[in-house]
């Protein structure tokens, strides 16, 4: 007995036929084919099953229902003559002797058929996310993540972590997004934040002696939608390891997640350690993004030294990166639509042109190329067949819309992409400092709380003027998996004095740090254990696993890409009344 009922609408089958059986579920379809025959498709959470309608009673109930009421069903379970294998209950069906509404659906229309609800536009589907959900298509992927989460949470436990929860509720951090704020009814003018990660709890924890945490953990971010990032909040499972080295963090990352790939997935193949390791300047310079897809066997070349003086004015200054597709059969037309795709992804021109059977340059840009066709052929390692296209520009420019060319013809060209498998790798080495677009001054790349590789002495080192302070690396790491950052990491910067001097390079002193991170200043003051951590995103893991394109598509209750609610209204106006409570104003938004 479950419930309400005896059976779920996926379960019965022919070993039960001959029982009283009672199933409930949502009045998916009446199928009517007589005046008193007729067959109801009944589903629940479980499956589907049929209900043969043979009285003048019962069909004078279900007639005067609308789809997707809730009924429950007792009756006996029969064979069917007529049999479905498409179905798991296609052998029986149940002859009802009681109907019992539960809940009636009081309009005769829906927003959208329940079964084709992925095909209903999307501002619909949100609103009436909890019809949406209904469709088992959309359901299975919630489901799926149900199930990743609790093989990470086991996998986890396994390895000797503990899940530990931090506050939702803390102190605003300047973490490289825009923090939600929160008032403080308490405390006038002030303001809680919610966190934009745990960074620095954990941080804590292991200050605090704990050895391995882990928790799925809630993060909020006030940034704009993306196809794999949703807006306001996501989920990630978040870890942290005392005494621990980066060589530790990728053990267990390349222990804990490609079974779960494997497994879950919806490619059966996951790379199995140790995962590839790329250090970041490589990466930039191959693949054009610190990002690359490995299922795609396209990478970058340098083509400057051979056609930045060909006379084309795009390749006069900067940069000119080359992508070599060999064998290439596909048409003129193929080639300009694939980089008009290039150009709406990068915002900067592809150009191209074709070494012919014969040997000759052809197509394209060729007539600026063929002057110096030996050199470039020898340069790029050219034969007949092969298409070249090439981005040029500042050294970023041409470094962003070479990657997008290999992204984008590797997935366009048969043969350059083994797209059924799941290709892991870390890309190691990032740099420390950056100049800033818009300050034009030395800030920090990535995290603030990395360890600096070689520590204290190399940030004396770049202070002394020995070294160029971008030349300096941190103990920092990606996790990505075709193409997607899975996840962010490091080894934190756990000693005080180290962190001072990172921020100093900065322009920022001991003060700064302490007001910025009191905390974690006055912990790591107490004697904290070297510590290293990562945080894979549950989003964006189980989008791949599912093979969707989109994030929302495996959330519950997913915002818009303006980072609103449709379905419960937020965000929403509050009262007069709730304001003065918080002692907050509004100001009318000009026009």
């Amino acid at each position: 007995m479950m419930q309400s009922r005896t059976h779920t609408c996926g379960e019965l089958r022919i070993e039960n036929v001959g029982a009283q059986v009672t199933i409930v579920g949502w009045m998916e379809n009446l199928r009517e084919v007589g005046a008193n025959l007729g067959f109801v498709v009944l589903r629940d959470f479980y499956g589907t099953t049929q209900v043969v309608i043979e009285t003048e009673d019962m069909m004078k109930i279900v007639k005067d229902l609308n789809k997707e009421s809730t009924i429950s069903v007792t009756g006996t379970v029969r064979e069917r003559s007529s049999k479905n294998p498409k179905q798991a209950t296609g052998d029986i069906e149940v002859v009802p002797e009681k109907i019992t509404v539960l809940g009636r659906c009081r309009y005769n229309e829906l927003p959208f058929e329940i079964n084709h609800s992925r095909e209903a536009d999307e501002a619909a589907r949100l609103k009436y996310r909890y019809l949406d959900l209904r469709n088992p298509e959309v359901k299975k992927n919630i489901i799926l993540r149900c199930n990743v989460i609790a093989a990470l949470r086991q996998a986890m436990t396994e390895h000797g972590f503990m899940e530990i929860t931090t506050p939702i509720l803390t102190a605003s951090s300047p973490e490289g997004a825009r923090d939600y704020l929160v008032p403080a009814r308490k405390h006038p003018g002030k303001f809680y934040a919610l966190p934009q990660a745990p960074q620095q709890f954990k941080q804590l924890l292991m200050t605090a002696g704990f050895d391995r945490y882990f928790q799925i953990a809630p993060c909020f971010r006030d940034e704009d939608a993306r196809g794999d990032r949703s807006p306001g909040e996501f989920y990630q499972l978040d870890m942290e390891m005392a005494f621990a080295s980066q060589e530790d963090v990728f053990s267990v990352c390349e222990d804990v997640l490609p079974p779960i790939f494997a497994k879950y997935g919806t490619y059966d193949r996951a790379s199995g350690a140790p995962f590839t390791r790329i250090p970041y300047t490589e990466a930039m310079e191959k693949y054009g993004t610190d990002k690359p897809d490995l299922r795609i066997d396209l990478t970058v070349q340098d083509a400057t030294d051979v056609l930045s003086d060909c006379g084309f004015e795009p390749f006069k200054e900067g940069l000119v990166k080359a992508v070599v597709i060999s064998d290439f059969k596909e048409s003129r037309k193929f080639i300009d639509k694939t980089l008009a795709d290039v150009e709406v992804q990068a915002g900067n021109k592809g150009y191209w042109f074709r070494i012919d059977e014969n040997g000759e340059v052809v197509g394209g840009i060729s007539k600026f190329v063929a002057p110096n066709k030996e050199a470039v052929i020898s340069k790029l390692g050219l034969k007949s067949g092969d298409l070249v296209v090439l981005s040029a520009g500042k050294k970023t420019a041409a470094q962003k819309t070479a990657g997008v060319i290999v992204k984008t013809f590797g997935a366009a060209v048969p043969g350059h992409m083994d797209k059924e498998q799941y290709a892991f790798c870390w890309i190691v080495d990032f740099p420390m400092y950056e100049i800033g677009e818009e300050s034009g001054e030395l800030e920090f790349c990535h995290n603030p709380f990395s360890m600096p590789s070689g520590g204290l002495e190399t940030l004396l080192k770049a202070e002394r003027g020995e070294i160029d302070p971008l030349a300096i690396t941190a103990d920092q790491y990606d996790l990505v998996v075709n193409g997607i950052e899975l996840s962010s990491g490091a080894v934190r910067n756990h000693d005080p004095e180290i962190m001072v001097k990172a921020f100093e390079m900065v322009r920022l002193g001991e003060y700064d740090v302490k007001a910025k991170f009191p905390a974690m200043y006055n912990a790591f003051c107490y004697g904290a254990p070297p510590h290293a951590g990562i945080a894979p995103g549950v989003d964006r893991m189980v989008m791949l696993l599912a093979g969707e394109d989109s994030i929302r598509e495996i959330i519950p209750f997913p915002m818009n890409k303006n980072a609103q609610d449709i379905m419960m209204g937020a965000p929403s106006e509050v009262t007069e009344h709730q304001l003065e409570e918080l002692h907050i104003k509004t100001v009318p938004v000009e026009e």
